[in-house]
């Protein structure tokens, strides 16, 4: 009754599981008014916002560093921290060996702010202030039109002509990717690998990257919603704003003002205030699927029975958006269901469990 004619709210990290999304889904139809808000704590919003405005499409694509014969990075640690490092590593290593029938390697050229792991493997490394990165991004976009740079410092102007030089002649085989989250910065990134043609080549947009999907002003708004009283319940999983938001005094003001439920299988610092705990698996102990790539599937099934008394974070989902009568009423038996009917058979299903 508290929180009657109020919208109900569900917070989670980003999710790739299909049969997940699909309970989400049925979820959220049970309940009008009610949304699934995406929050990363390490946010690319910038890029998934940048390619919407570009291309229509909320998503990252897939990237190809192993179709690159040169690779320009404007603070993107792509062998450390950003996005999907080893299967990028993985990829840029095919070209940095010489082999007897392979002899010539992929270029890196590397702009930066401070040290990291891609930076001290680059061919050449060139620094910037932070500040500067949107006009390093402008300046290599205007070098492949013919513009020179005009920076202070006369060995960045050169290494951005040399960089815009190298992706001219690579035809195609040359992939440029940013580090930044903020979107204007974004957007000139995506005008790059236009104008040098790495859509199709080094970039694939018929299979988008699944690994983060929170855009930043989606968990603003839901912020300013928690603390204007327009929404009644926040329901969180795998998530803790309280700890890692920018503005996280504000989050927890809104959180005070609604009915706080976290499925958190910690006592974190979000968890702490929130009303009800009913704590998730742990991973081992759970079943599971994801879809980090379009048409990559796994499924995961547990190795260990439940340690204490925690119930799938699906589970209460379906319970509450149940019909009577309704076939499943956990998660296990939901996600045999969903899997077997995709699948074709219960004996796919268990050889795809199988498989992994």
């Amino acid at each position: 009754t508290a929180i009657a004619g109020k919208t109900v709210v569900l917070l989670t990290s980003t999710i790739n599981s299909p049969s997940t999304l699909a309970i989400i889904k049925e979820f959220l139809a049970k309940y009008p008014g009610s949304r699934h808000v995406q929050y990363d704590a390490v946010s690319y919003s910038g890029m998934i916002q940048a390619n919407e405005a570009c291309y229509g499409k909320r998503a990252i694509p897939s990237y190809h560093f192993d179709n690159a014969k040169v690779i320009v990075s404007l603070g993107a640690d792509f062998l450390g921290t950003w996005l999907s490092p080893t299967e990028f590593s993985n990829q840029y290593g095919k070209n940095r060996k010489v082999t007897g029938e392979k002899p010539e390697l992929s270029k890196h050229f590397h702009f930066e702010s401070m040290m990291s792991m891609t930076g001290s493997n680059a061919d050449d490394r060139f620094t910037h202030k932070p500040s500067e990165t949107g006009a390093v991004a402008a300046a290599i976009l205007g070098a492949l039109n013919g513009t020179a740079a005009s920076f202070a410092d006369k060995k960045l102007n050169d290494g951005i002509k040399l960089a815009a030089d190298n992706l001219k002649a690579a035809g195609g085989n040359a992939l440029v990717v940013c580090g930044s989250n903020d979107v204007n910065i974004q957007v000139i990134v995506n005008a790059i690998n236009e104008a040098i043609g790495a859509n199709g080549k080094t970039i694939n947009w018929a299979m988008t990257s699944n690994y983060k999907n929170g855009v930043d002003a989606d968990m603003v708004q839901l912020v300013a919603d928690m603390n204007s009283g327009a929404v009644g319940a926040v329901l969180i999983h795998d998530v803790n704003p309280a700890y890692s938001y920018s503005d996280a005094k504000k989050f927890k003001d809104g959180l005070s003002k609604v009915v706080g439920v976290s499925f958190n299988g910690t006592m974190d610092e979000t968890t702490e205030l929130c009303k009800y705990i009913l704590p998730s698996h742990h991973w081992l102990e759970s079943w599971g699927d994801a879809e980090p790539k379009t048409g990559y599937f796994s499924l995961l099934q547990p190795t260990i029975n439940p340690l204490f008394k925690t119930r799938a974070f699906q589970t209460s989902l379906i319970k509450w958006s149940a019909a009577a009568g309704s076939m499943a009423t956990d998660y296990e038996s939901y996600f045999k269901t969903y899997w077997s009917a995709k699948l074709g058979s219960s004996d796919l299903y268990n050889k795809a469990l199988q498989d992994g």
